[in-house]
C-alpha cells in the first residue's frame, strides 16, 4: 500500500513531535503493509511563495537516518489555499507530491463548492494536479460538486479511518466511495494509531478488493510516477458489518 498524506515529518506541525515518535509510527505502518509514504507537512499558499523552508529539510534528513527500511519516504506538502498558489511555488518539485505534477491541496473546512472550483481550475492552469485532501471535511461536499470537482480535473483523497466515522464526515467519505467518486484514501497520519490498512480492510470486508486494490496501491503509485489514476468503481456498504468493523477499529486503536 501507498500513503500520500502524513504529517510524519517531525516538529515542523501537528503532526509527529519527535523522529523517535515518527519512526514508530513508520515502523507499525510497514508492519501493516505499507510500502511507501508521502510526508505532506502543513503549509500555505502564501508561505509556498518563499520555498520550503529549511527546517522541513532538516526534519527530514534527521527522520531518514532514524526511519526503518520500510515504508520509503516521499516528500511533498499539504498545502492550504489561503489564496491562488504563484507561478513560482507551482513550478517548484519540493511542494508537490514525489516531485510529480500532482499538488495536495486543503481548503477550511467551512468552504462554498464555487470557491473551490476556482481553486481548481487556477491550479488546473498551472499545469498541476490538484489531490483535494479529504473532501468529506468540507461543508459543501456533496456528491453533486465532487463531480464538478473531478471535471475540473481534481483528484479525490478520502481518509482511510474516516470510512469508519460514525457523524457526518463518515457518511459523506462512504458515499463517496459507494458512488465511484473517490480516487485516493490515505490515512493522514499525525503521529497517531491512523492507518491505511483501516481503509483497505473496510473495504475488503464490504466486498471491494478491487476498489481496495486502486484506492491504496494502484492510484497513489500512478501519482507518485505522474501517471494517470483509474477510475474506482463504486462499492455498496452493508450496515450491519460496517458497525462490526467500528467495533474492532475502536479496539484496535486502543492497542496502538
Amino acid at each position: 500500500m501507498i500513503d500520500l498524506h502524513s504529517h510524519l515529518l517531525p516538529g515542523v506541525d501537528d503532526g509527529a513531535r519527535t523522529v523517535e515518535q515518527a519512526a514508530r509510527v513508520l515502523g507499525t505502518m510497514a508492519r501493516h503493509g505499507l510500502t511507501d509514504i508521502c510526508l505532506t507537512p502543513h503549509l500555505t499558499a502564501s508561505q509556498a511563495e518563499a520555498g520550503v523552508p529549511p527546517t522541513h529539510d532538516l526534519a527530514f534528513e534527521r527522520l531518514l537516518a532514524a526511519a526503518p527500511p520500510a515504508p520509503r519516504l516521499h516528500r511533498g506538502l499539504e498545502l492550504m489555499l489561503d489564496r491562488p498558489l504563484g507561478r513560482a511555488a507551482a513550478v517548484d518539485p519540493a511542494v508537490r507530491l514525489g516531485g510529480s505534477r500532482y499538488i495536495l491541496v486543503e481548503f477550511p473546512r467551512l468552504v462554498a463548492g464555487e470557491t473551490v472550483i476556482r481553486a481548481l481550475r487556477h491550479i488546473v492552469g498551472l499545469g498541476l494536479v490538484p489531490v483535494l485532501a479529504h473532501p468529506e471535511r468540507y461543508s459543501s461536499c456533496t456528491p453533486a460538486a465532487v463531480r464538478r470537482w473531478r471535471d475540473i480535473g481534481g483528484v479525490m483523497q478520502v481518509d482511510a479511518t474516516t470510512l469508519l466515522a460514525v457523524r457526518r464526515r463518515g457518511e459523506r467519505a462512504r458515499t463517496l466511495v459507494a458512488q465511484g467518486l473517490a480516487d485516493i484514501i490515505a490515512a493522514d497520519n499525525h503521529g497517531d494509531g491512523r492507518l491505511l490498512d483501516a481503509g483497505r480492510a473496510v473495504l475488503v470486508e464490504h466486498g471491494g478488493a478491487a476498489q481496495a486494490e486502486l484506492l491504496a496501491v494502484r492510484n497513489p503509485a500512478a501519482i507518485l510516477a505522474d501517471g494517470l489514476v483509474e477510475e474506482v468503481p463504486p462499492l455498496e456498504f452493508r450496515t450491519s458489518l460496517l458497525e462490526r468493523l467500528r467495533r474492532l477499529w475502536h479496539l484496535a486503536g486502543e492497542e496502538l
